[in-house]
Parts: C-alpha cells; structure tokens; sequence
C-alpha cells in the first residue's frame, strides 16, 4: 500500500464500500457508505495488509479517510515482537 487511493481500493474490495477517491478528503460523516463498523474492520485490513499494527487511537480520531491513512501509514511500528519459535526453543536454567 503506498497511498490513500490504495486504502480506497482495499476499502471497496474487502469492505464492499463504493468509495472514490473524491471521498479521500471528505469528513467521514459525510460519506454516505461510511459507518463506524467500516472503520474498525478497516483496522483488521490495514494491519494484515502493512503487516504491523496500527494506532487504532489515531485512527479512531481521524476524521477523514486521507487522515486515517496518515496515521497507518506514518506509525512507528515500535519495537520488534519477539519470534515464538526462538521463545520455545530456548533452555531454561
């Protein structure tokens, strides 16, 4: 994903939305195919599809679509999570 015309799309093809790319600067409560439920799976989507997690509260308080993508698209991933196959074969003393 490189830009908010690519949420777009992943929007209309998981999501069912008929976005545009018109809606990308559009106050969320004013896209008539937009409800919260959208919002939160799109966090699911986003997540699978940059393969780290995003800042659900900034995202949460995104008020445009271009404004979600800010926030996923700029977040530091932190700090690496530890492999679980390195935890399972470690010896414990």
């Amino acid at each position: 994903m490189q830009s908010v015309v690519d949420l777009i799309e992943l929007a209309n093809r998981r999501l069912g939305t008929e976005l545009t790319a018109q809606d990308a600067e559009r106050e969320l409560a004013e896209v008539p195919c937009w409800d919260s439920v959208h919002l939160l799976r799109l966090v699911g989507l986003l997540e699978a599809e940059l393969g780290r997690p995003v800042p659900v509260a900034e995202v949460l308080q995104a008020r445009t679509l271009d404004e979600i993508w800010t926030a996923a698209s700029t977040a530091d991933s932190g700090p690496a999570a530890p492999d679980p196959a390195a935890a399972s074969t470690a010896v414990h003393a």
